[in-house]
């Protein structure tokens, strides 16, 4: 495998029908010390598309992006990124290949500014780039670029770590939880966000509390139950008749 993994779908043209996944879950398991939290995970995420998965507090779905991302080793299993094996791969060469992971919990830089979250973020991006990419897309972070990323709003925080979404460039981006704790006014944003990655060819594999907007505006969707795959299908197959409710319920609405 070359040291740079190649970035399939990161130009916003749609990639040739046989392309390999983006991302690429094989029979994974993974365990924190002797507790079990992944079971023969498969999933695949198919370049330019949105994957949603989804799932009851506990199933695994964080430990899932954990593993895809590097952050976390499996205990068994692959994982491919385009077809390449990263496995073993650091999370600094698998995001040099292009993979973005935006974990739960606002990952930004707390004590450094705005600006220089964003010049931590810029990848390929020029700094001046960076800034003004950021800035078009979240109006608010241009407002406060010399601002500590601490003393933002939760709301911003969340927009300054999605900016990782854009102005790196991905083309794989992994979303754990973007929405938890928000206003709604600040989710919608979010998911609108969301949507513009859609649109510019971005593969994303979503993590989120409102398991109804997830599938929305999903392609593909999996279910966890227990470290388990129960469902992998079509997303707008789950919206139909009471398969919903069969494998999510209606308290994840």
């Amino acid at each position: 495998m070359t040291d740079q993994l190649t970035r399939a779908g990161a130009t916003g043209t749609a990639p040739p029908a046989e392309a390999p996944p983006c991302l690429e879950l094989r029979d994974v398991d993974a365990s924190y010390g002797t507790t079990t939290v992944l079971r023969g995970v498969s999933l695949k995420v198919a370049p330019g598309s949105v994957t949603a998965l989804i799932g009851p507090n506990g199933a695994g779905k964080t430990t899932s992006l954990r593993v895809a991302s590097g952050l976390m080793r499996p205990t068994g299993g692959q994982v491919l990124v385009d077809g390449q094996d990263v496995t073993r791969s650091s999370p600094a060469r698998r995001a040099r290949g292009g993979l973005c992971h935006i974990p739960e919990g606002r990952g930004v830089y707390r004590n450094l500014t705005v600006r220089e979250n964003l010049l931590m973020q810029a990848g390929s991006s020029s700094p001046k780039d960076a800034i003004e990419i950021a800035a078009s897309v979240f109006p608010r972070l241009g407002e406060r670029l010399a601002q500590k990323a601490g003393t933002l709003s939760g709301g911003e925080q969340q927009m300054l770590a999605l900016s990782a979404a854009y102005v790196a460039d991905p083309a794989l981006v992994l979303v754990d939880e973007p929405s938890l704790g928000l206003a709604p006014i600040i989710v919608d944003l979010v998911f609108d966000f969301l949507q513009t990655l859609r649109e510019k060819n971005v593969a994303l594999l979503l993590v989120d509390q409102y398991a109804l907007r997830t599938l929305a505006i999903a392609d593909h969707a999996y279910v966890l139950r227990r470290g388990e795959i129960a469902y992998d299908g079509d997303a707008a197959g789950l919206l139909r008749g009471n398969m919903f409710e069969k494998y999510i319920g209606e308290a994840a609405a």
